[in-house]
């Protein structure tokens, strides 16, 4: 009977299926596939499982958390003569390097995590049985595979859209009325550095069953949280200014939602020139639009656990603008994690 050393292990082989886990603000979510989730709050650790390679998320400029190169049902166990070796994306030993922080437990942090640090962290865990009766030692060796992947919070901005009656489409009035209306929109909300961008309006004539025929305005703009000036508040924010950025334009909508909760008392004194335009009620919508980062885009199916996360692009896909889709490459040039381009 073995003494001292823990239950026999399984040997190393071919990591299959996948668990993930998601990291960000301090708490830790791992879900195994096929298995209940659990959830370490508070550790800030992620354990390995031989059974499956570990999907791990982390938001950019921030640390990793700590990669465990064990299981969980091991840890809890004593370890004779444990060696870990940690192998990063590059297939460089991890030992040493300045960014990574790796203790004698076996603990690994990536810190200060980028794009290019995104992809396969193995270790190899080597440690000893010895017979209780006969101290014969026997080595014993587990492989633990996490794919880690940076992320940055989706850059939000806001489509809206509302419509006005009118007395007939060929009016002037109504395009004095559209102007007028987007300086407003555009006065309310530049104290926060967002502005409307994309705006545009057209006239329908629309026969109805009780009033016969009727005009009516089309609006549609964007609420942007990219004026002028964003940069400067954005260079104010630690490391990143999604979280920033997200915040502003989120407030700017609101604002504007209160305006047009409001609009029929506010045409009344502000739109003195235009009586015959009123607004249409309840014909106000707002719909959130997620952008990412170029290098970043979203993919339900492969990402699924992190469906609202911009993850960086893997190795021949690329993102060339502020889209949301990671594009493949005709070629498989672009090697790297975050790609902007297949060059």
């Amino acid at each position: 009977m073995a003494g001292g050393g823990g239950r026999p292990r399984c040997p190393p082989g071919a990591l299959l299926g996948v668990a993930v886990v998601v990291v960000a603000a301090g708490w830790v979510r791992a879900e195994p596939k096929g298995e209940q989730s659990f959830d370490l709050i508070g550790k800030n650790e992620v354990y390995g499982d031989t059974r499956h390679e570990v999907n791990v998320y982390v938001k950019m400029f921030t640390n990793s958390p700590f990669l465990v190169c064990m299981d969980l049902a091991l840890s809890q166990e004593r370890i004779i003569d444990p060696n870990y070796l940690w192998i990063g994306p590059d297939g460089r030993d991890l030992k040493g390097q300045r960014y990574v922080n790796l203790t004698e437990t076996g603990k690994l942090m990536v810190m200060g995590f980028r794009e290019s640090m995104s992809g396969a962290y193995t270790c190899t865990l080597s440690h000893k049985i010895i017979e209780t009766m006969t101290q014969e030692e026997t080595e014993m060796v587990e492989a633990y595979k996490f794919m880690v992947y940076a992320y940055r919070e989706a850059d939000h901005a806001y489509q809206v859209s509302a419509r006005f009656s009118t007395t007939r489409c060929k009016l002037k009035t109504n395009g004095l009325f559209f102007e007028e209306l987007s300086k407003i929109l555009n006065s309310s909300i530049s104290y926060l550095t967002c502005h409307i961008t994309e705006s545009s309006y057209k006239c329908h004539s629309i026969r109805t069953p009780k009033n016969g025929l009727q005009y009516e305005l089309f609006v549609h703009f964007l609420v942007n949280p990219f004026a002028p000036g964003w940069e400067e508040v954005c260079h104010k924010a630690p490391y990143d200014c999604e979280d920033v950025t997200n915040r502003r334009v989120r407030q700017a909508a609101e604002r504007i939602g209160r305006f047009f909760r409001q609009l029929r008392q506010i045409l009344e004194y502000e739109f003195h020139l235009v009586p015959a335009v009123q607004y249409v009620d309840n014909s106000f919508s707002m719909t959130p639009i997620d952008s990412c980062r170029p290098g970043f885009g979203k993919n339900h199916h492969t990402h699924q656990n992190c469906a609202s996360c911009c993850v960086v692009c893997g190795p021949g896909t690329y993102s060339p603008n502020n889209e949301v889709t990671c594009w493949t490459c005709a070629k498989p040039q672009a090697r790297m994690y975050g790609a902007k381009s297949c060059s």
